[in-house]
């Protein structure tokens, strides 16, 4: 993998106007473990990192997350979800939807991005009374977030960090890693999610897409025939 420096970033201004209080707490809602979209279940290739010993301590999980976020699925949801939340018709929702579900590597992910987000979908439109389609995981979430009129500038960074977040936790369950030092690294990631949701805010769009984190997507692909897991990806 490549080795990145987290460096202090200044954190987003994008606006000046405060989020209206119920949006925030609706947004810690959806994205909180709590909420049923089942993704304590998901490892994203970490089970199969894991058992190859490629990551071992806290310092190869957090080049390992860092990369993640930076070069593969973190920097592409932002945008997805940038994207849906952009999206004018359903015609141009399903698109994205579309590129988001080609874009998964193997099997597990995209299982991982169409179950959570069709989790999300169910839960959210019986209690919000939304009309949402089934959509894979960061496109339900930015279709949503319109819909109740939340701005990108506030559930970019919240989304980037629940991932971050859920990987962590699989990460403490799945290496030499206490609580502290799991939320070390993740309190690390925090500048960086600053930093994704910057530059999908900025404009970046789907010609944007990409992925150079191999090593995790050949980790995704191994784990479908792992002898033992604990994690469905």
């Amino acid at each position: 993998m490549i080795m990145i420096m987290i460096t202090t970033i200044t954190a987003m201004n994008t606006s000046t106007d405060m989020i209206p209080t119920p949006h925030l707490v609706t947004l810690m809602q959806w994205l909180s473990p709590a909420y049923p979209v089942g993704g304590f279940s998901y490892s994203h290739g970490l089970e199969w990192a894991v058992h190859a010993g490629d990551v071992t301590d806290a310092a190869a999980f957090q080049e390992w997350l860092a990369d993640i976020l930076t070069y593969g699925s973190g920097r592409n949801d932002a945008l997805l979800l940038a994207a849906a939340w952009r999206a004018e018709d359903d015609t141009q929702l399903a698109a994205v939807d579309a590129m988001g579900r080609a874009l998964a590597p193997s099997a597990e992910r995209l299982l991982e991005t169409t179950a959570q987000g069709a989790a999300f979908v169910k839960t959210t439109a019986d209690i919000w009374e939304m009309d949402l389609p089934t959509l894979c995981y960061p496109v339900a979430v930015g279709r949503a977030a319109r819909l109740i009129g939340v701005g990108l500038e506030q559930v970019l960074p919240l989304y980037l960090h629940g991932f971050a977040s859920n990987l962590t936790g699989a990460a403490m369950r799945l290496v030499t890693l206490g609580q502290t030092e799991g939320q070390r690294v993740l309190s690390r990631m925090t500048p960086l999610c600053d930093l994704l949701a910057e530059e999908a805010l900025a404009g970046l769009g789907l010609d944007e897409l990409g992925g150079a984190t191999f090593m995790a997507d050949i980790a995704a692909m191994k784990h479908e025939t792992q002898y033992t897991r604990l994690f469905r990806s």
